[in-house]
């Protein structure tokens, strides 16, 4: 039999207009539906006071809640929309370009005239470093920190508020991705930096740089 601690579970989603909250009762099967308006400038305020109605009309509190699950489509609508923080990309020397070559994999192979979104990095905002892991995780070019800070100073000059990091083969040894996070949290403090291999720790340099960020972004 379901303990009383275990009874009730909550699973809310926050989208773009409305957050809905679902409330289960483990032990009658009995299910209470809820939603409210989302509020953008802090979705967690809609949420919790959308929370408090729910058990409020159930005749709960929070405490009686065994478990909450969340969702939200806030960053799928963010990417799409392209309304993100404006992001700099600091990458191995030579491959600034992994977000348009990809994988070369095409979704309609047939279609000559296929055309791929904007990169979520423009060009410009995509700064090369010197430095390279090999496949083993082993040092062959030591990281250029004063090269790095100046690739660095070039992208908050530009006006970036985000950084992502992604160097060659960092899931093997992420010693230069962290001595450069160093760096940027050390000299711009408050900066939002994401590091490939802290993120994504996997395989393969696109799906590192292409599938994770430091704040939902979108260069403007």
């Amino acid at each position: 039999m379901t303990g009383y601690e275990d009874r009730y579970r909550v699973g809310l989603d926050i989208g773009g207009t409305f957050t809905d909250f679902v409330l289960l009762d483990q032990a009658t099967g009995e299910v209470r539906l809820h939603k409210c308006l989302t509020t953008p400038d802090d979705p967690s305020a809609g949420a919790l006071d959308g929370l408090a109605d729910l058990l409020s009309a159930a005749g709960l509190n929070m405490a009686d809640l065994g478990s909450l699950v969340h969702g939200t489509t806030l960053v799928t609508n963010t990417m799409i929309e392209r309304r993100g923080a404006r992001v700099g990309l600091l990458t191995t020397r030579g491959f600034r370009d992994i977000l348009e070559m990809g994988t070369e994999q095409r979704y309609d192979i047939h279609d000559l005239f296929l055309q791929f979104p904007e990169p979520i990095v423009p060009r410009g905002l995509r700064r090369e470093v010197s430095e390279r892991m090999s496949r083993d995780g082993e040092a062959v070019i030591p990281l250029d920190l004063g090269q790095a800070r100046a690739e660095l100073g070039y992208l908050v000059d530009a006006g970036v508020e985000a950084i992502a990091v992604c160097f060659l083969h960092s899931y093997k040894n992420p010693a230069h991705e962290v001595a450069l996070g160093e760096l940027i949290a050390a000299e711009h403090p408050g900066l939002p930096v994401s590091l490939s291999s802290a993120v994504q720790p996997e395989l393969r340099e696109y799906d590192r740089v292409s599938r994770r960020s430091p704040t939902p972004m979108c260069s403007r």
